[in-house]
């Protein structure tokens, strides 16, 4: 059993319930623009993540508002590394301007998706990542592209896996087009979490069992029922003696 985790939720796209969600989690996901928010809620969302002492992370996206960043498209390296670089430039700003340090860096929706399955594309957001502070830690989807890249630039990962998404045989997540992309019972969810962190594996849509590493798990804080699987993750998670604390950057 792991025996330290951190919970994060993606924040400041809009959601009711950005407060309640900090009150539970140790790392926020805020998002940088392109896919929701603004400079001014950016900010805003920085300064109360601080007040509850969560952990800050950039959530670059797509330049897609009209489809909240997950719709999937062509799009180059090249244009991926210039768009990432940008946000999360201007987050570290922000954040510096608040009196907080960035912790982390995850890619969002789409761009995170493929990502995982293009090098191309993953290298393009690791090598961004570095260009803006190599020190900080970028949460990659296990055995995925994005992994791959983070190593091989010597980027400090954090493997996450959601507690309200299903998975597939491969271990990639099922796609937010099919009815069974979400799950809607809390407490199923923090069991299959606990699972993860017991033995190793996910249950997959098929029924197959998939290997998987575990470092922080997310929440999304768009869904209607984020805070009742937030706060019964958080119940289970402290029930079975876990720790959650956000991961810590190197020296």
């Amino acid at each position: 059993m792991r025996e330290v985790v951190d919970l994060n939720s993606d924040l400041g796209e809009g959601g009711e319930h950005d407060e309640e969600i900090l009150e539970l989690v140790t790392s926020a996901n805020i998002a940088c623009g392109f896919h929701a928010g603004d400079p001014v809620s950016i900010f805003d969302s920085i300064r109360t993540a601080k007040e509850h002492g969560v952990a800050l992370g950039a959530h670059p996206s797509l330049a897609d508002r009209e489809n909240f960043g997950r719709t999937e498209r062509e799009v180059s390296a090249s244009d991926i590394f210039a768009l990432v670089t940008y946000q999360v430039g201007a987050f570290k700003a922000l954040c510096a301007a608040a009196g907080r340090e960035m912790n982390h860096v995850k890619a969002h929706g789409a761009l995170y998706n493929m990502a995982a399955r293009h090098p191309a594309l993953a290298h393009a957001i690791a090598r961004a990542v570095l260009a803006v502070d190599s020190r900080l830690i970028f949460f990659v989807p296990p055995r995925s592209a994005l992994e791959i890249a983070a190593v091989e630039l010597e980027l400090q990962t954090a493997r996450e896996v959601f507690a309200d998404r299903n998975y597939m045989p491969d271990g990639s997540l099922v796609s937010r087009t099919r009815p069974d992309a979400l799950l809607h019972d809390p407490i199923e969810a923090a069991e299959r979490v606990v699972r993860m962190l017991r033995e190793g594996v996910v249950r997959a849509v098929d029924g197959s069992d998939v290997p998987i590493e575990v470092e922080t798990i997310c929440v999304h804080g768009d869904t209607p029922a984020a805070v009742e699987f937030v706060r019964e993750l958080r119940r289970r998670l402290e029930l079975e003696g876990v720790t959650i604390a956000p991961p810590a950057r190197r020296q």
